[in-house]
């Protein structure tokens, strides 16, 4: 079942949201050479706790951290670690705010130092496609219409959509129907009705798309090798169109 919300706890996941935006900002200051992702997991952690949220990720299905830290080649689900991130590296930092109950998540990816020309442009191409998933958010349109736009604008640049993780709804709990696949067909799916709450998550691989699972059971990544990166907010979907909860251009 899909749950709708009410202005009023969208208002709440919009407050979880602008504190998640402030965290992103503040880790865009921090991350460098020589940080660790253990570091950054902590600082998130400790940045909820002061502004009266809690980190929705650590103990979700057993997960024990607070943040998901996805280093080049890992893709999601990435355990934070003590070894320092090193120059050229890309690290996707993924997490969720619980604020009095409103749920907010955002995954954003970071250059560590000085990165290549084609790391730019990977990480250039799979931001401009989370901002035209998030176009296709409206009353009306079918879930395909987002993964059917993204996979139009990335699939022509040789990237690989991965395909076994999806957005999802959010709200009451991290994960709700309906997935989000960031490919697929125009006109399918579930009708996006007002007051749904999503998940646009496009996790884009400078390879093939399939991953394989590290031992942990949690962290996937790319079976060849190459760098993946992500880009993900939180998105409502209102009369007045989608409403990115997770907006950093005003906090």
């Amino acid at each position: 079942m899909i749950e709708r919300k009410s202005e009023r706890e969208i208002e709440l996941m919009h407050e979880a949201g602008k504190l998640v935006a402030k965290i992103h900002k503040e880790l865009a200051k921090m991350i460098k050479p020589g940080i660790t992702t253990m570091e950054i997991d902590k600082f998130v952690e400790e940045y909820m706790k002061k502004n009266g949220a809690k980190p929705a990720q650590k103990g979700y299905q057993g997960y024990p951290f607070a943040t998901c830290a996805s280093i080049n080649d890992e893709i999601c689900h990435g355990f934070p670690r003590t070894d320092p991130l090193k120059n050229g590296d890309v690290v996707t930092i993924d997490f969720v705010a619980d604020l009095n109950g409103g749920l907010a998540d955002s995954a954003w990816t970071y250059p560590v130092g000085e990165v290549s020309d084609e790391v730019k442009h990977l990480c250039e191409v799979t931001k401009e496609a989370l901002y035209i998933g998030i176009k296709e958010a409206i009353v009306g349109n079918r879930v395909g219409d987002i993964g059917g736009a993204i996979e139009e604008y990335v699939e022509p640049f040789g990237y690989g959509i991965v395909r076994e993780f999806a957005g999802h709804g959010i709200g009451p709990t991290i994960h709700e129907p309906p997935n989000i696949p960031h490919f697929g067909n125009r006109g399918k799916g579930q009708r996006f009705k007002e007051g749904m709450v999503i998940t646009i998550e496009p996790m884009i691989n400078a390879g093939f798309w399939p991953s394989q699972m590290d031992s942990n059971g949690w962290t996937a990544r790319t079976i060849d090798g190459s760098l993946s990166v992500q880009y993900e907010h939180t998105v409502a979907i209102t009369k007045d169109g989608p409403l990115i909860l997770t907006d950093q251009e005003n906090v």
